[in-house]
């Protein structure tokens, strides 16, 4: 997969324009178009304000010789490029595999344009196969599982490399729910907004305005 996805990332970089505040996303799709921008920073000398989704992003940027600003600093982003981990038919999507929903979610709210590149396994006719992940606070994290095992969507805590809590760039934990099925979208990230202690969740709907996919048959573009 890896060939796919570094296709898809070198064809997403055909987007970004000089002078652009520039968005970058974060996992091993997004990891290929940081490479191509700079590339292109190098090469074609492209001026961008850069702001990344994580800090294994940022540190990526500033070793290829992007230079990054801070979120604060600006007051919108021309075009962000990310990851998902799955998407429907209607551009609702599952982010957070790679742990950086939240910071995801706030760069993808301010964004003019959003891609989603992913190679074509990622495309799906219902949500839910991938797990969920949800963001929480660590206070009361014990108590926020045990509600969602109640309700059976089988949570499990998101664990790093030594089988500890994984723990995210804002200090909080990721509880991912196998829920296999997601018939309404819309409803359960209604829910999961309105439960106490959850910070943030993977699903991003009604935010992705285009989806570059790559496979077998070369580029597709999906638009909203």
């Amino acid at each position: 997969m890896k060939n796919l996805k570094k296709q898809v990332g070198i064809e997403a970089a055909k987007y970004v324009k000089d002078g652009m505040i520039l968005g970058l996303g974060t996992g091993s799709t997004a990891s290929f178009f940081v490479e191509e921008v700079a590339r292109r920073v190098r090469e074609e000398k492209l001026s961008l304000t850069a702001v990344t989704t994580s800090s294994v992003t940022q540190a990526q940027a500033e070793s290829l010789g992007i230079t990054i600003s801070s979120l604060d600093s600006i007051d919108f982003i021309d075009l962000t490029v990310d990851g998902v981990d799955e998407f429907d038919p209607d551009l609702a999507g599952i982010k957070g595999g790679g742990g950086a929903l939240l910071m995801e979610k706030i760069v993808a709210n301010i964004s003019k344009d959003y891609i989603w590149i992913a190679d074509e396994s990622k495309q799906v006719d219902q949500l839910g196969h991938f797990p969920l992940p949800v963001e929480v606070v660590q206070f009361g994290a014990e108590l926020l599982f045990k509600k969602f095992k109640q309700k059976g969507y089988q949570p499990s805590w998101r664990l790093n490399f030594e089988e500890e809590k994984f723990i995210t760039d804002q200090k909080h934990f990721i509880i991912d729910l196998h829920l296999g099925k997601i018939d309404n979208a819309q409803r359960l990230a209604f829910e999961l907004d309105q439960t106490i202690g959850v910070v943030e969740h993977g699903l991003f709907i009604n935010m992705a305005k285009h989806v570059i996919i790559s496979g077998e048959n070369g580029i597709k573009v999906f638009e909203k």
